[in-house]
C-alpha cells in the first residue's frame, strides 16, 4: 500500500481500564472512530475487583469490576470504538506539531494524529504463596475500595509509607482491629502520618515483621509473618490483608518517548492530560500517583479526550506521505 492510501487513525488509544474506554466514549461521541488497542487484559486493575460499591450510578450493593468494565466498553463500541485485543508492542511518536504517529502491533503499524496513553498501572506484589490464589477472596490492594468487605473483621495492613498509614486509617474506620505490617522498625512514613495513625484506637503496629504466606479456604484466615532480625515466626489470624507497597506504572513502552518521572509515572503539562510530544495525551494510573480510583480515572479518559478533539480541531495535520518523504532525504 502506498502512503498517499494508508488509512490514517482520528485518535489511537492504548490501554483500557476506566480511563482508556472514557477516553473511547468521548472519542467516539465526537465522531473521531477512536481505535482502542486494549490488551489481551482488557479492562485493567478492576476486572481483579470482585464488588465495587464506590463508582457512581450502580445502587443496590455495586457492581461487580468486570461487569462494570464490559459496561464501558461496549458504550463506547455502541458509539463507533474499534477495539484491538492485542498489546501494543513499540511507538513511535512525533515531535512535530501535526505530525503523524505510530503505534506498532506486533508487524502491523497504525497511523495516527493523537495518541491517548492509558495503560495503568499495576500493584506492587509481595510474591508470597496464597497471595494471588486469595486475591479477591481476603487479599485486597486498595483499602478505599474493599474496607466496607471487612466491617468488624480483624485486618492487617502490609507497608510502611504514607499511603499504608492512610490506607490503615480509613480501614480501621470498618474493621475490628488493623495491623500495620512493616518489615523495619522504621517507617517511610511522614511523622505526622505516623502520629495520626498511632492515635487511631483499634490499630496497632507489628515490626520488623514481613509476611511469607496468607492462607484459608476458601476466603484467607490467616497471615503467616517472619521477623526480619531474628528470623522467628508468627500467624496471625485475620479476615482481610491489604497490601499498600507502591504501584507499577506500566510506561515502559513511552519510557524513550515522552517524559517520564522517577517512579515511573508519565508526566503531564500542568492541569492537562498533554505530554511533551504534540498530540499524545496522558490519562489515569499512568500519570496518577494520588488517587488511583476508578471515578479519577474516568475522569482523568474524559480530559484526554477533550484535549486531543480540541487538538485535532486546532492543529494542521502533516500529510504523512509528505513525513515519510522528509525523513527518506
Amino acid at each position: 500500500m502506498s502512503t498517499t492510501e494508508t488509512p490514517i487513525e482520528n485518535v489511537v488509544i492504548v490501554g483500557s481500564g476506566p480511563a482508556g474506554y472514557t477516553a473511547a466514549l468521548y472519542t467516539a461521541r465526537a465522531d473521531l472512530r477512536p481505535l482502542v488497542v486494549e490488551g489481551y487484559l482488557w479492562g485493567g486493575l478492576l476486572q481483579q475487583t470482585t464488588e465495587v460499591e464506590n463508582y457512581p450510578g450502580f445502587p443496590g450493593g455495586g457492581i461487580e469490576g468486570p461487569a462494570l468494565m464490559t459496561k464501558m466498553r461496549a458504550q463506547a463500541e455502541e458509539f463507533g470504538a474499534r477495539y484491538i485485543t492485542d498489546e501494543a508492542t513499540e511507538l513511535k511518536l512525533s515531535d512535530e506539531p501535526g505530525g503523524v504517529h505510530e503505534v506498532h502491533v506486533g508487524d502491523e503499524v497504525h497511523y495516527a494524529r493523537t495518541v491517548i496513553l492509558a495503560m495503568g498501572a499495576q500493584h506492587k506484589k509481595l510474591g508470597v504463596p496464597g497471595e494471588d490464589e486469595l486475591g479477591g477472596r481476603g487479599v485486597s490492594y486498595c483499602a478505599t475500595c474493599d474496607a466496607a468487605f471487612f466491617k468488624d473483621k480483624p485486618t492487617v495492613i502490609v507497608g510502611g509509607g504514607d499511603s499504608a498509614m492512610e490506607e490503615a486509617i480509613f480501614l480501621a474506620k470498618f474493621s475490628s482491629k488493623v495491623v500495620v505490617v512493616h518489615r523495619r522498625d522504621e517507617f517511610r512514613a511522614s511523622a505526622i502520618m505516623v502520629d495520626r495513625a498511632r492515635e487511631v484506637a483499634n490499630l496497632e503496629f507489628l515490626t520488623p515483621y514481613e509476611p511469607i504466606a496468607f492462607e484459608g479456604d476458601p476466603q484467607l484466615q490467616t497471615v503467616r509473618l517472619r521477623n526480619t532480625a531474628d528470623g522467628s515466626e508468627r500467624t496471625l489470624d485475620i479476615n482481610g490483608a491489604f497490601i499498600a507497597i507502591g504501584h507499577v506504572p506500566q510506561s515502559h513502552i513511552a519510557a524513550d518517548q515522552v517524559e517520564i518521572d522517577g517512579d515511573g509515572y508519565v508526566v503531564t503539562q500542568g492541569k492537562s492530560t498533554r505530554t511533551r510530544r504534540p498530540g499524545v495525551f496522558a490519562a489515569g494510573d499512568l500519570v496518577d500517583h494520588t488517587y488511583r480510583q476508578a471515578i479519577t480515572a474516568a475522569g482523568s479518559g474524559c480530559q484526554a479526550a477533550l484535549d486531543a478533539e480540541w487538538y485535532l480541531r486546532d492543529t494542521p495535520s502533516i500529510p504523512l506521505a509528505q513525513k515519510t518523504a522528509e525523513s527518506s532525504v
